[in-house]
Formats: C-alpha cells, sequence, structure tokens
C-alpha cells in the first residue's frame, strides 16, 4: 500500500493539463482523485473506488484485458467468455475462414465447447500490478547524451522492465513494460500476464458486425452490431498455455454482470480499456505540421490504394475475403485522419495553441522563468528543422510501402546485413513473411497501387529524396506514361523470387545473396531505403529527440503554471484508464438533433438488398420484421436499441472497451467515436465528443435470435 500511496502522490504532481472539461479524461484508473471520483458519483456511480482498482483484491479491472495487439475486451463468464468488438475480432474471424467455411460472411456459433474454434497466434493480457520506476530510470538517463535519448529511452525502459519481473513472473508468462508519462517526467512499469490460447466462441456475419460499412464508419446515427465473442483458455493450473485441447476454460478473478435495464438519456456511463494514444499537449507547430502535410497527404495516398482494392473485391468473393482485414485497416484511419484534419482546421485548434502558448510564455515572464521563456522559439527551431523533409516520409511509408509486395519486401531486406549462417538460422521466419505474403496479396489490385503510387512518388517529391537510378531504369523522359509504370512493375511482379514461395524456400538450401541483391522487388525497396535512412530517418530521429526534450520541459513548464488547481490525467499510451460520462443526444449543425439511441427500426430502413454494405441476412430481416424481441425490447421505444451514444472520452485501442453503468454491469461495448470529434486526439471537443457503443441488448438479442446460441446467454449473469 506504500508504494500505491507514494505513485499517488507523484501522478498528482505531474497531473498538470489544460482545464478539464465536460466529461474530459482517460484516467488512470488506480490513482483517481477525489474531485474526479465525486463527479462520477455525482452522475450515477455507486461503486467505491476500490470496486474499480483494487492492488489487493478482485475488482473490476480485472476483468478488462489487452485483446490481441491494440484493443480491448472484457471477461462476461465465470468460463473466461470475452466480448470484444467485431472489427477487433475481424482478423481472427478471417484467419479461420476459408471459402468453404466463411466465418465473416456468414457468421459462427458455437452450441458448446467442443466446436469452439482456436485462433492462432491470438493472445490477451490481463494487467497484474504496477510500480513507479521514475527514479531508476532517472538514474539510467543521467548516465547518457541528451542528444541520445530517444534511441537510448528503449533499451533503459526494456532493461528495467525485465529486471523488475520476479522469477514467479517470468515462470507465468508474465510480461513487463515501462511506459512514460507526461513525456518523461514518469516512468510507471505495468505487469501484465499473456494467455496464449485463444478461441472463436460466436460473430455475427460481416454483414451485421460491419453494417454500413465505410458509408457509416466513424458516423452518428450508426447501425452495427460490432461484437464478437471468445474464450480464453488455461492449463489445468490455471496458467497460460500453448494451444492444447487439454486446456481448460480460465476461472477468472472477476466477471462483469451484465444489464438488460437499458439506458436512457442522461444515464451513467463509464469505460475502461486501453486507448491508444493521444497528444492533447501537442504545440501550435505540431498541429500545422499535422494540418498541412501528414494527414492530407496519407489520406490522398490512402486513398488510391483503397481504390484500387475495392475494385477488385466487388468482382470476387475469394478476393473480398482475401482483402478484407487489409482493407479495413487501410479504410479505417483513411477515413479518420481525414476527419482529424477537417475537425482540427473547424475548430481552429491552431489558433487555439497559439493562445495557450503565448499565455504560457507571458506567465514565464512574469515569474522570472528564464527557462520557459524561450521554449516556443525553440519549439519553432526544432519544427522548421524537420519539415521539409516530412512529406517524403509520408510518400515512402504509405506510398512506396503502400504496396503488398513492397510493404513485405522492405521486411526482408534485413537479410541482405546477414552472413549465410545468420540467414539460415532464420529461415522459418523469413519463410513466414513470404508465406504470409502469398496468401494476402491480391495481384491485379497491388500491381496497380504499386504503379500509381511510384509515379506519384517522382511526381510530388524534392529531387533529392528521389533514386533517380529507378526511374531511368525504364523513363526515357520525364513524360512517361502511366503503361511504361505500370509494364516495369508488371515485370517486377513476375520475375521477383518473393512471390515464388516454392522457389524462395529452395533457395536456402544454397542461400546465395547476390540472387537477392539482383531481385528487382528486393532492388526497388532498397532504392528508396536507401535515401530514407540516409536522408529521411536521421533527421527524423533528431527531430523526435528534440521534440520530446521540449515536450518534457513544457509539460514541467505547466506544472508550475497550474499547480494544485486542479485533477488532471496523462496521455493516453495504451494502458489501463477509466472514462465517464453520460448518455448523451447532440446537435452538429444548426436544426439536426442527433438523438441518443438508434433502434432496429433504423437498421431495416437503411437494408439495401445485395448491397456491399447495407444487405441483411434473410434470418435476421425476418426475426425483425416480426418484432420477436423477447426480453430485450427497450419497453418505452418498444423496440431493440441497437447503439447509443455517450460523452465518454475515448480513442483508438479502447475499441471492445465495457460500457458500465453505475453499478459496474456491462451496458454496451463502445466501438467508435462521431465524425464531428475526429480531432479528439489532440483537441477534445466539448460539446460534440461522443462515443457509440452498441448496446448490450442487441448483441443478446443477436446472440438468441438469431445464432441461436442459448448456451452463451446461460454463462452470463443477467440482471433485468
Amino acid at each position: 500500500m506504500k508504494k500505491i500511496f507514494v505513485l499517488f502522490n507523484l501522478i498528482l504532481l505531474f497531473n498538470f493539463q489544460y482545464t478539464v472539461l465536460a466529461d474530459e479524461g482517460m484516467w488512470l484508473p488506480f490513482l483517481i482523485g477525489e474531485k474526479t471520483y465525486q463527479k462520477m458519483v455525482k452522475k450515477g456511480l455507486k461503486l467505491t473506488k476500490e470496486q474499480i482498482y483494487s492492488a489487493n483484491q478482485s475488482s473490476l479491472k480485472d476483468a478488462v484485458i489487452i485483446f490481441g495487439g491494440g484493443c480491448t475486451g472484457e471477461i462476461v463468464s465465470s468460463k473466461g467468455l470475452i466480448f470484444t468488438n467485431h472489427h477487433c475480432g475481424y482478423d481472427a474471424i478471417a484467419k479461420v475462414s476459408t471459402v468453404e467455411h466463411n466465418y465473416l460472411k456468414n457468421g459462427f456459433w458455437a452450441k458448446n465447447i467442443n466446436e469452439e474454434i482456436h485462433v492462432p497466434d491470438l493472445t490477451v493480457q490481463f494487467l497484474e500490478r504496477i510500480k513507479d520506476v521514475t527514479d531508476k530510470v532517472q538514474v539510467e538517463l543521467k548516465n547518457i547524451d541528451a542528444s541520445k535519448t530517444i534511441e537510448e529511452l528503449p533499451k533503459i525502459l526494456n532493461k528495467i522492465a525485465q529486471n523488475e519481473l520476479t522469477e514467479t513472473e517470468k515462470n507465468t508468462n508474465c510480461e513487463a513494460r515501462v511506459v512514460p508519462m507526461f513525456s518523461g517526467n514518469q516512468y510507471i512499469l505495468f505487469v501484465y500476464k499473456r494467455y496464449k490460447d485463444v478461441r472463436l466462441v460466436g460473430t455475427p456475419s460481416e454483414s451485421l458486425g460491419k453494417f454500413g460499412g465505410d458509408t457509416d464508419n466513424w458516423e452518428w446515427p450508426r447501425h452495427t452490431a460490432d461484437f464478437s465473442i471468445f474464450r480464453v483458455y488455461a492449463d489445468k493450473n490455471g496458467q497460460p498455455a500453448d494451444y492444447s485441447p487439454d486446456n481448460i476454460p480460465l476461472t477468472p478473478k472477476y466477471v462483469i454482470p451484465v444489464s438488460i435495464k437499458g439506458i436512457k438519456e442522461n444515464s451513467y456511463a463509464m469505460t475502461l480499456g486501453f486507448p491508444g494514444g493521444t497528444n492533447r499537449f501537442e504545440t501550435s507547430y505540431g498541429v500545422k505540421l499535422k494540418t498541412s502535410i501528414e494527414n492530407p497527404y496519407t489520406v490522398e495516398l490512402r486513398d488510391i490504394r483503397l481504390k484500387n482494392m475495392m475494385e477488385e473485391m466487388k468482382k470476387s468473393e475469394a478476393v473480398k475475403l482475401k482483402l478484407a482485414s487489409y482493407y479495413a485497416r487501410v479504410a479505417n484511419y483513411w477515413k479518420f485522419f481525414d476527419g482529424e484534419n477537417k475537425q482540427l482546421l473547424k475548430y481552429k485548434v491552431l489558433e487555439q495553441k497559439q493562445n495557450d502558448e503565448q499565455k504560457f510564455i507571458e506567465w514565464a515572464k512574469q515569474n522570472n522563468k528564464a527557462e520557459y521563456v524561450n521554449l516556443m522559439n525553440e519549439f519553432q527551431q526544432c519544427f522548421d528543422r524537420w519539415t521539409p523533409y516530412s512529406k517524403a516520409k509520408v510518400y515512402f511509408q504509405e506510398g512506396i510501402l503502400g504496396s503488398q509486395l513492397l510493404s513485405y519486401t522492405y521486411r526482408i531486406l534485413s537479410m541482405l546485413n546477414l552472413s549465410k549462417e545468420e540467414i539460415i538460422k532464420n529461415k522459418e521466419k523469413y519463410l513466414a513473411v513470404i508465406k504470409e505474403l502469398n496468401e494476402q496479396i491480391d495481384l491485379p489490385s497491388d500491381k496497380k497501387n504499386a504503379a500509381v503510387l511510384l509515379k506519384k512518388y517522382k511526381d510530388d517529391i524534392h529531387e533529392q529524396f528521389v533514386p533517380q537510378s529507378v526511374y531511368t531504369s525504364f523513363l526515357k523522359d520525364n513524360s512517361a506514361t502511366e503503361m511504361l509504370y505500370q509494364n516495369y512493375i508488371n515485370n517486377i511482379y513476375e520475375n521477383t523470387i518473393l512471390l515464388k514461395p516454392d522457389v524462395f524456400a529452395k533457395w536456402f538450401e544454397n542461400p546465395d545473396k547476390s540472387i537477392l541483391e539482383k531481385d528487382p522487388a528486393i532492388q526497388l525497396v532498397n532504392a528508396f531505403y536507401q535515401i530514407y535512412t540516409t536522408k529521411i530517418l536521421p533527421e527524423f530521429n533528431k527531430f523526435q529527440n528534440c521534440n520530446f526534450l521540449l515536450q518534457q520541459k513544457y509539460q514541467k513548464g505547466l506544472l508550475e503554471m497550474n499547480k494544485g488547481k486542479k485533477e488532471f490525467y496523462p496521455d493516453a499510451n495504451f494502458t489501463m484508464r477509466l472514462s465517464y460520462g453520460i448518455v448523451k443526444s447532440y446537435s452538429p449543425k444548426d436544426a439536426v438533433l442527433y438523438k441518443e439511441v438508434c433502434t432496429l427500426k433504423g437498421v431495416l430502413e437503411k437494408y439495401k438488398p445485395g448491397d456491399y454494405e447495407f444487405d441483411l441476412p434473410q434470418n435476421f430481416v425476418e426475426t425483425a420484421q416480426k418484432k420477436d424481441f423477447g426480453k430485450y425490447a427497450d419497453k418505452q421505444l418498444n423496440d431493440i436499441v441497437v447503439t447509443y451514444i455517450t460523452t465518454n472520452d475515448i480513442t483508438g485501442g479502447n475499441s471492445g472497451s465495457p460500457v458500465l453503468n453505475g453499478k459496474g454491469e456491462l451496458i454496451g461495448l463502445a466501438f467508435d467515436g462521431n465524425y464531428e470529434a475526429l480531432s479528439h486526439k489532440i483537441h477534445f471537443d466539448a460539446q460534440y465528443n461522443r462515443t457509440i457503443c452498441v448496446d448490450i441488448r442487441y448483441i443478446l438479442w443477436i446472440i438468441e435470435k438469431i445464432g441461436k446460441a442459448d448456451n452463451i446467454i446461460k454463462e452470463l449473469k443477467i440482471s433485468a
């Protein structure tokens, strides 16, 4: 308890963000201040802080997990049943699907444990403990040159993390990660236990789980059944183990009960999850870079890729299945970056940041804080040095590596620096990369993307960042046609060893690197990579280091400026966070009111038979039209509430987070934000910010009435 108390004081010391508005905040649940807790109680919370997070006994936090590599899930039964979003389970569902057994298209419902499907490489992590290690990190940092901070910091954090693991933790598949808080003013150790046997239990069809597709993504109203169901298994001792038929469902420390009493406007709503990242301390210089270069060009380059993929996906069910997961990842953040840019400009966030920075400098001058007076000038110099390189970086990552072949080729480049013995030693790793490439690539769309993006790089990027040898090899002059580019790319795809898995595997019998060095795909990517590593990456590393150290100083100054005024929270960094709010409608523009709920009636209104985004399974349509709602109907609306919106503050990584009522009962899953507030990573908008949640009653109705999986319903602890 003493360690927790010390950590609590440190967090209060560094809680120095700007004034928190409305329901803003992604709070560390183990360190919720009294003022914040009382606000939660006033809105409807009935739990104590210890019931939410306890270091010494089971609590709500023990039922909230990291699902896969970037989502949240929750334990909802005493047999290790997991609820998460459909888009979080998407990769896993696709991985165990085939054309003959297409669980993405048709859905899947295990009627007993024996029917559940193991998903290779899918894991979940439970948070075990936390510890402040700031002093240890700072001691290590004193021994390095400040200009090497960004380079050396990961090594230092990893070293401390490994040293902090106990022998018991090492023997029970525990992992430790030290995470910077407040731009390195504080460092906290998080220990997780990873379970490696996770199985698919149930999923609605893609037409339900992705209902609305890209059209409705990030939008409200929304009618998506964004959920999927898994189960975590352990060995007979309850410890993590590799997949085995002998493994048994995990008995969890805590199970979240389910409530079907429903929600209404102003109902209390709380989330626990793992938001991936925010940057709300960003300066005006960072906002300018993002809105003028990073976001616009990322959107433009992704748009090209998506259109070419969609053209092929519409032609074939097999291609659609092959590209489904990859397309979804590209599309999701294509729309996010587009929306973020528009909202940052619309709400004049740049100007708001400039105003805040001017106040900070005036405070520094008035209080004789000499170390902060020129801080903004230092920021400007840091960004000015980097900006000429930033567009080329975006084009390399989103353009050249926007092709699947060239992206996987980039992962193979490291072989060029290995000895023959090292290549043979790493044979299985590289064979796995090539196997994955050939399973996932769609050649027609990828060839189009590679050709168009190669031409766009030449047309748009300053010549100092262009590998001229690539272009002079097939261009006679600068008026080259698209056909010349396409022919050049087609030749690469036809002759690269990377698209011939059998030939690549045989090459390992006598791994002659000269063959790789002459491979056309490797030559192409390596030409761009050499420019990236010699001209762009060194400048980016300098910029990162410079920006990190300036941010550290800036936030230290903000601490002094705001000392004792408010309880604040650190930026999200994929550590467990709590957000609180209420169910709430909003008005996005004049004369328009968005209600707080969407219903099954709205699903049927959007239904378009045979449409790529708005089709529905026939049994779903028939059941909905008969109004066979069972016990899941909303009594006031006489309909099924499908989704609802809350004022909670979340971001990517929160997907799949449990939405809880004041008693800590599950009332839904968070799965998206609204378009009007896509500036939320940098700027929280108290008026428009909404979290979109799938209602637990809709989830249960689909499980019972559409999936006919009463066995799942019976596992849950449901209060009506």
